[in-house]
């Protein structure tokens, strides 16, 4: 089953974005794509708070989300929109959506973890300042298999990865807005552990480019297989890319290396000194 990747350079104007999103659903669907997947902050990436603050709306009758759900009805397509921000109780939340052909949404999942940290490049992020963090893991039934749910930072905690393949995830969705310095180093190896390490399919849309608020990210969006070959690699461009799901090679794969079938809950470390 043909799957698109949307690899975008969200900048700070809401509507530029909702008009590349929607363009992006109808070439997906009319290239024959079942569905189609986009990257973390798809709807807005500023990292001036005050100015996007005025951008950032509840759920119900957000404009970003309204007008894929719509573009998803007219197209007739699946979309894994990968997250935009959104108003909270008390913070902001950074939530991801699957959309049915129909322009409903079929399952929310709000990101477990948050990147806080220092960079040797001077760089200072806080994403707790403004988030709140998830509750819950999410494995959306699709048309291309059970998609396991999460959002860029979340790619370093092997165990979310490990509980949605043991719940029955297909395919791991990853969709990010990785900075340049942490993808050249981590990216690719990352992604490709998770697949090997749970025998899934991933699917990593990601932004690239130099953003309007002067962040750069480092593209790449990725397919790779459960065997850990990667399928689809498109680079530093923004576009469209596709790639073929083929649910077969999960029980080959699975039957060759059954890791899932070897797990074992892990005892108590005990530390002799």
């Amino acid at each position: 089953m043909k799957i698109a990747l949307f690899q975008m350079r969200s900048g700070i104007d809401p509507a530029q974005n909702t008009a590349a999103l929607v363009a992006a659903v109808q070439s997906a669907r009319k290239n024959g794509a079942v569905m189609l997947f986009t990257p973390e902050m798809s709807g807005l990436l500023d990292r001036d708070r005050a100015r996007a603050s005025a951008h950032i709306h509840p759920e119900q009758g957000h404009p970003v989300l309204t007008a894929v759900q719509a573009a998803a009805r007219e197209a007739g397509i699946w979309v894994h929109l990968g997250s935009l921000a959104l108003q909270g109780q008390d913070r902001s939340v950074n939530r991801g959506f699957v959309i049915t052909p129909e322009g409903e949404i079929c399952a929310r999942y709000d990101k477990l973890h948050l990147f806080d940290v220092d960079l040797p490049t001077g760089e200072s992020w806080r994403e707790s300042a403004a988030y709140q963090p998830g509750k819950e893991s999410i494995i959306a039934s699709t048309p291309i298999g059970k998609l396991g749910l999460s959002i860029c930072y979340d790619l370093r905690f092997p165990a979310l990865y490990q509980a949605l393949s043991a719940a029955g995830a297909d395919i791991l969705a990853v969709p990010a807005a990785f900075t340049v310095p942490t993808g050249e180093a981590h990216w690719h190896v990352l992604l490709r552990a998770r697949a090997i390490e749970n025998a899934c399919w991933v699917v990593a849309a990601a932004q690239t480019g130099q953003h309007d608020d002067g962040r750069e990210t480092y593209g790449h969006s990725l397919v790779i297989d459960p065997w850990g070959r990667v399928v689809l690699d498109m680079g530093v461009s923004e576009g469209l890319g596709y790639a073929d799901i083929d649910p077969a090679i999960l029980p080959d794969v699975r039957a060759r290396v059954p890791v899932l079938a070897h797990r074992r809950a892990i005892p108590i470390v005990r530390v002799v000194s």
